[in-house]
């Protein structure tokens, strides 16, 4: 391929020709040799970034980019020295100098792809000397994008050791393009690991205004809303030239944002415009984070002690620090030679070095008191950076770029005849080496450089990302020293860092906080505030069930069914159980009142046993009374099986003991009453028939008959849909009703209805005898016994349906028994009160026989009734007190 700066016109006037278009004589370093590789350093830069004519030499010496120049060169001639490296082949170089200048630079690079075109024979085929087969450069992004678009047509190789815009990862776009610095990309990954080690989410971010500054912004902006490790403040773009009114602007914002961390993508040597107006503000208190372009920089540029108040403490990403043997003998060789092309730079360098000049010295230099340059000075006298190979970082980068690109000659020359990767499984030749021939090996280089770093490139022309991060530290004497203080390995996923070495330029000798909300605690969630960035919140606390373990959580989450939230909401605890307990108060009232009842139920049957041969005991039916009495026992230790946690078995016997106790209860009434109405008629003449229906195997089978329907409802009730155990959490929130469902609603209202149905037909019989004469007037005490009955579980239903969870519980056995007191006390009560006076007051009472007397307060005698032995027979004998 060759491509060159030329004029053909062709017309009737004119005859066919070739020139060139003009002399481009940037000055450059060269060194002749079998195969020729191109280089493009900074060596000089202007005092003004304005737009040049060229038209002047450059103003400054740039002593890095110098040393960079002969980084390669002493890198081709160690390679030139090795046998085992590119055999029988010598290497040779031009190198031109950039001037820190697009244009420069891109006309460089193209005279370096085209031919030495000093060189150029003009001549009517406008031949001339091949040109390099490869390129080691361009240390910045904005000309190596030009660059790169048109090298990449031919496919020129082009290994840089300094540009990092991401954009240049794209191999499609830019097929010739490699790196031996990592992307912006994983530099943008390694800061964004350093905020989140220090807990900084609140971070402002400076670009310069250029394609470096521009895609390291996008990028920064694109992961951070990945990652949602933090947010950015904002993000200004700093003025390429020195804008004051600008410069004063971004310091003004920086100065009023919270934000204590600044994020600097910038070249060295414009960073100094801002720092100045930072000076000039008095900004103080930030953290600073510097890019590679200016993390480790000339310290007499940015480490003075008028700006090390305000960037000391400063944190760095910094490219891969190397070693290189031979290289400061190499530099210590330099000597002046204003004869010759391929010395440029080092009289230039010498003169900037020891601040002289040579002959001819320029009007008015020696009368200033300037001294003029003998070329016999000693380097090593010479105090700049230049010397120091202790800290090698580009120029390691320049190192592994020119090996690079020799290894893959070296590959490409080693190919086997009918092995090779080209068309017909041939190879290159050094004769007819093509660019894009040398590219096909460099794409598969792998080698190992003597410092031990193996070095390779990925898909888009990447080598393995590893940076060191530096720190600025500002000592007590007022010298300044940058230290390594960790590394980043890999994508920026691994972070390793010393902090105990890092310096932190606050009074707390500590790392700052930047964040815009303060992180909410365990127990809340963040809420964002509208229309602010992410890292900007509000800390809301969870609600009542949701819990959050961590902080800066985004939303709450719900406890499991069995836990709720602590009043920390930060953990999820047992809930509360609730059940009517032994242990409750209300548990224990229960109990002592249904014990009570029970042993007053014991009493009871005591005297009637104890009376059973009195008439009194006798003439009240005592087997049904016998029966009755046992069945309230029944109902009054049925209630306990309603108290404690429930169970299986609990939940089955408690409905269906209840259930059979009250019928076999009221069964024994209704027989009681119906006895009353049968001894009533039989007291009428012709009514004597009637008693046979009412003997004591009639009685026992009537009472077992009506049991028995309840029984059977039970078991079909158990059977079908038993009622369980069951965790109720519909009434609380934070508490487990533990409660026995009923299973079967239809069942438990069938259980519930036939016992109303016995009662109120009790009732009903009872109250149609309750005026019959005196001599039947327990009918009085059934009627007002069942009236209690009813009128309790009447007041059962709604009162059980609407109390949640233990109080359902703790109705059901209030009303068991209050209707078990009311079954007591209203047909037990008088006669044991009878019993009780009759045996206190001998003088009123009397036995004879069979004859049940009962007697008034005044101890006259009426209303006899005859039992005898469950038979049943009346008489309306009058006796006086005297003849009991």
């Amino acid at each position: 391929m060759s491509f060159y700066f030329s004029s053909v016109i062709s017309s009737s006037q004119f005859s066919l020709s070739c020139q060139l278009q003009g002399q481009f004589d940037l000055n450059g370093m060269y060194k002749t040799g079998d195969v020729i590789l191109g280089g493009l350093f900074q060596i000089h830069f202007f005092s003004s970034v304005a737009i040049q004519s060229f038209t002047s030499q450059p103003q400054h010496v740039y002593a890095l980019g110098f040393k960079l120049a002969q980084t390669m060169a002493f890198a081709i001639d160690e390679i030139n020295r090795n046998s085992n490296l590119l055999s029988n082949v010598t290497l040779g170089y031009t190198l031109y100098d950039s001037c820190q200048e697009l244009g420069i630079g891109f006309r460089a690079a193209l005279s370096l792809a085209n031919s030495q075109e000093e060189k150029i024979i003009l001549n009517g085929t406008c031949s001339g000397n091949p040109p390099v087969i490869g390129i080691v450069g361009d240390p910045s992004s904005t000309p190596s994008i030009a660059i790169s678009n048109v090298l990449g047509l031919y496919r020129v190789p082009m290994v840089s050791y300094f540009a990092t815009c991401s954009c240049l990862s794209d191999h499609q776009k830019y097929p010739s393009f490699f790196r031996t610095i990592p992307s912006d990309a994983f530099q943008v990954r390694a800061m964004i690991q350093i905020l989140k080690h220090f807990g900084w989410t609140w971070v402002g971010l400076l670009v310069t205004d250029d394609d470096y500054g521009l895609h390291a912004a996008r990028s920064f902006q694109s992961e951070l809303s990945l990652s949602g490790e933090a947010c950015l403040a904002y993000t200004e773009v700093l003025p390429w030239n020195k804008d004051t009114n600008e410069l004063r602007r971004i310091v003004a914002v920086m100065k009023k944002s919270t934000a204590r961390v600044v994020i600097v993508f910038e070249h060295y040597s414009r960073v100094i415009n801002l720092m100045e107006e930072v000076v000039r503000q008095n900004l103080t208190g930030i953290q600073w984070i510097a890019s590679e372009s200016w993390t480790v920089t000339v310290p007499d540029v940015l480490q003075t002690p008028q700006l090390m108040p305000y960037l000391g403490g400063t944190l760095g990403i910094a490219i891969r620090r190397g070693e290189i043997q031979g290289l400061r003998e190499f530099l210590l060789q330099i000597r002046p030679d204003l004869h010759h092309n391929n010395s440029y730079g080092n009289s230039m360098f010498w003169e900037f070095a020891f601040q002289c000049r040579f002959a001819p010295a320029p009007a008015g230099w020696l009368e200033g008191g300037g001294a003029l340059c003998t070329g016999q000075e000693n380097l090593e006298n010479v105090d700049n950076e230049f010397l120091d190979v202790s800290n090698l970082r580009p120029e390691y980068n320049v190192y592994k770029a020119v090996y690079a690109l020799a290894y893959s000659l070296d590959d490409m020359l080693r190919c086997k005849l009918g092995r090779g990767p080209f068309r017909g499984n041939s190879c290159a030749t050094l004769q007819s080496l093509e660019p894009w021939q040398l590219l096909y090996y460099l794409e598969r280089v792998n080698f190992t450089t003597p410092f031990g770093d193996q070095v390779s490139f990925d898909e888009n022309g990447d080598v393995e990302p590893i940076y060191d991060v530096m720190n600025w530290l500002w000592l007590p004497d007022g010298s300044t020293k940058v230290q390594s203080v960790g590394e980043v390995k890999g994508s920026g996923e691994e972070l390793i860092l010393d902090e105990n070495r890092i310096f932190w330029n606050f009074e707390s000798k500590k790392p700052p906080r930047s964040v815009c909300s303060e992180s909410c605690p365990p127990g809340t969630h963040m809420v964002r505030e509208k229309g602010k960035p992410q890292c900007c919140f509000d800390c809301i606390p969870c609600s009542e069930g949701k819990i959050t373990n961590k902080s800066n959580s985004l939303e709450c989450t719900s406890c499991p069914e069995d836990f709720w939230s602590n009043p920390q909401r930060d953990h999820c605890v047992p809930k509360k159980t609730e059940f009517l307990s032994y242990h409750d108060p209300l548990g224990i009232c229960l109990t002592a009142t249904s014990l009570l009842g029970t042993f007053v139920c014991a009493v009871v049957l005591g005297i009637f046993i104890y009376h059973r041969r009195t008439p009194i005991v006798r003439a009240n039916n005592s087997e049904l009374s016998f029966q009755l009495l046992l069945s309230l026992k029944l109902c009054f230790l049925c209630s306990l099986l309603f108290i404690g946690r429930p169970r299986l078995w609990t939940c089955q016997l408690r409905h269906a003991a209840f259930g059979i106790s009250f019928v076999l209860c009221v069964s024994c009434i209704l027989v009681k009453t119906m006895v009353v109405l049968a001894v009533f008629k039989a007291s009428k003449p012709g009514g004597g028939a009637s008693l046979k229906w009412f003997g004591a195997m009639q009685q026992r089978g009537t009472v077992l008959f009506l049991t028995s329907i309840q029984a059977a409802i039970c078991t079909t009730w158990l059977v079908s849909s038993s009622p369980t155990p069951h965790k109720n959490t519909q009434y609380h929130n934070d508490k487990i009703v533990y409660e026995c469902a009923v299973g079967s609603t239809v069942g438990f209202a069938v259980l519930l209805g036939y016992i109303g149905m016995l009662a109120f037909l009790s009732f009903l019989i009872a109250f149609l005898v309750r005026n019959l004469p005196d001599s039947f007037n327990e009918a009085k005490l059934i009627t007002f016994s069942m009236l209690i009955f009813c009128a309790v579980w009447v007041a059962f239903v709604p009162a059980y349906v609407s109390s949640p969870g233990k109080l359902a519980d703790a109705v059901e056995v209030f009303a068991i028994l209050a209707s078990s007191f009311g079954l007591l006390i209203t047909l037990f009560g008088p006669k044991c009160y009878i019993i009780l006076k009759i045996s206190l007051s001998s003088f009123c009472s009397r036995q004879k026989k069979n004859v049940l007397v009962l007697v008034s307060h005044d101890c006259k005698c009426t209303n006899i009734m005859i039992h005898s032995r469950g038979s049943i027979t009346s008489s309306n004998q009058f006796l006086h007190p005297n003849e009991l």
